[in-house]
């Protein structure tokens, strides 16, 4: 199992940015590609952004040009910057490694997005 600890969410204006951190324990890190998810109020958690272990982007429609994934793999990290934020944004937003093993879902963190 990988441990994954998301931070960095908060209250933001539409229009506005934020860049959220993902932490990994272990040393495996680097061989998993990573996805990025989140789950508004009253709906199933979505997947939205993917990197690969050689750090291939993927998005979805919802967010691509405006969200940017990013990883360290020396910090065991994955970034997501998000710009140009939407009220449609607000969610709880998780990561997790995409592997034939389901892996644990860490806390997530809130990113509300004002009108």
């Amino acid at each position: 199992q990988v441990q994954l600890v998301e931070s960095g969410g908060g209250l933001v204006q539409a229009g506005g940015s934020l860049r959220l951190s993902c932490v990994a324990s272990g040393s495996a890190f680097s061989s998993y590609d990573v996805g990025w998810y989140r789950q508004a109020p009253g709906k199933q958690r979505e997947f939205f952004a993917r990197i690969t272990t050689s750090g291939t982007t993927l998005y979805d429609r919802s967010v691509k040009g405006r969200f940017t994934i990013s990883r360290d793999n020396a910090k065991n990290t994955v970034y997501l910057q998000m710009n140009s934020l939407k009220p449609e944004d607000t969610a709880v937003y998780y990561c997790n490694i995409i592997a034939a093993t389901p892996n644990a879902w860490g806390q997530g963190t809130q990113v509300t997005v004002s009108s």
